[in-house]
């Protein structure tokens, strides 16, 4: 079996399982802005994290996804000590695994631990981490750039991420190849 027929026979493997409609995605989204002001509401001095995954195409969460997930949130809870931790959820859903972590930890210093994950973990780069704060009762995001970081690049070329996205530059399948490889790598760690 070559190469490429088997990073296809693998993505097939990682990206199997229950499709989902834009209508779930964006309804999961809009419950996630709930929770997360939610945990704010009940934590106010704490910082929040708010983790998911990016896979593209219609399916979001299986096996192996959510596997995947949980090895990062594992590394993840291993930064903090219990004494940091408020309070903290996961979530499993057809729509992607979800996970919130209220610390008592300043925002910047957060962010720059989760940007580390991110950077560095095999599998960083399959997740989105945000960091969530109240500032005069709203939520705020704090940003890569804010920090002096570079935007987070692409799975596949190393542009800009947001740049590919919005021009469609790769295809799904392409970047569905892509993750699986960064699964098995993962694995392999």
């Amino acid at each position: 079996m070559g190469q490429l027929s088997m990073w296809s026979e693998m993505s097939k493997c990682y990206l199997q399982g229950e499709a989902i409609t834009l209508l779930e995605m964006l309804d999961a989204r809009e419950k996630r802005v709930t929770i997360q002001q939610e945990f704010l509401q009940k934590y106010p001095t704490s910082a929040l994290l708010s983790a998911t995954m990016n896979i593209p195409g219609p399916v979001k969460n299986n096996e192996q996804l959510r596997l995947a997930f949980l090895t990062v949130i594992k590394e993840l809870e291993s930064l903090f000590p219990p004494e940091k931790i408020a309070a903290g959820k996961q979530r499993e859903l057809k729509t992607g695994s979800e996970y919130y972590l209220a610390l008592n930890e300043a925002p910047e210093e957060l962010k720059r631990k989760v940007i580390e994950i991110e950077e560095t973990h095999p599998l960083g780069r399959l997740m989105d981490l945000d960091v969530i704060y109240l500032k005069n009762h709203t939520c705020h995001s704090i940003s890569r750039t804010e920090l002096n970081y570079k935007p987070r690049t692409c799975f596949i070329c190393e542009e800009e991420a947001k740049v590919c996205g919005r021009q469609r530059k790769h295809s799904i399948a392409e970047m569905q190849e892509t993750i699986s490889q960064l699964i098995e790598k993962g694995k392999m760690k």
